[in-house]
């Protein structure tokens, strides 16, 4: 069952691309006393992921901060060197997104976010969610059923809502 407003985010490592290589993020202290915008992608440079998911919260970030927003992380079933990589071919990092891995997928399964879409080449994917977590806890989701759109997922849809 996919997690839903009001749950609990489940505890998790995720994986980022730091210095020195790859180094786990503990998702719960990341989340701890603070509001964040979580949203997740089915895929790292995935057409509708680079050009319209990930842009809309560059255009967003700062508006975001100023209705309260601590932090804008980005999720996607990728290994850290590719979440590296398109954190570089993006500017998401520049632009005050955080990008994390989620290699096995194993975070996306427990929120029940997961999906596959063999003829794509997209297996054990994520969904395209946002949410807004505070102190842990799901206050507002946002899901686009269909992976290839951006609409209610998207900055400008989440900053309305808030």
């Amino acid at each position: 069952m996919a997690i839903s407003t009001g749950d609990r985010l489940p505890a998790a490592t995720l994986m980022k691309m730091g210095e020195k290589g790859p180094e786990p993020v503990d998702l719960g202290s990341r989340l701890a006393g603070r509001t964040v915008v979580l949203f997740a992608v089915p895929g790292a440079f995935t057409p509708t992921c680079h050009s319209a998911h990930v842009p809309s919260f560059l255009r967003t970030r700062d508006a975001l901060a100023e209705k309260g927003i601590d932090e804008v992380i980005c999720v996607a079933v990728n290994d850290p060197f590719v979440m590296g990589a398109w954190d570089a071919a993006t500017g998401a990092g520049a632009g005050g997104i955080t990008m994390l891995a989620d290699p096995e997928a194993a975070f996306t399964k427990a929120v029940g976010m997961d999906f596959s879409a063999p003829p794509a080449g997209l297996v054990d994917r994520s969904a395209r969610y946002a949410m807004i977590v505070e102190d842990g806890v799901v206050t507002l989701l946002h899901r686009d059923e269909n992976p290839g759109t951006c609409e209610a997922t998207a900055g400008e849809a989440l900053l309305a809502a808030i």
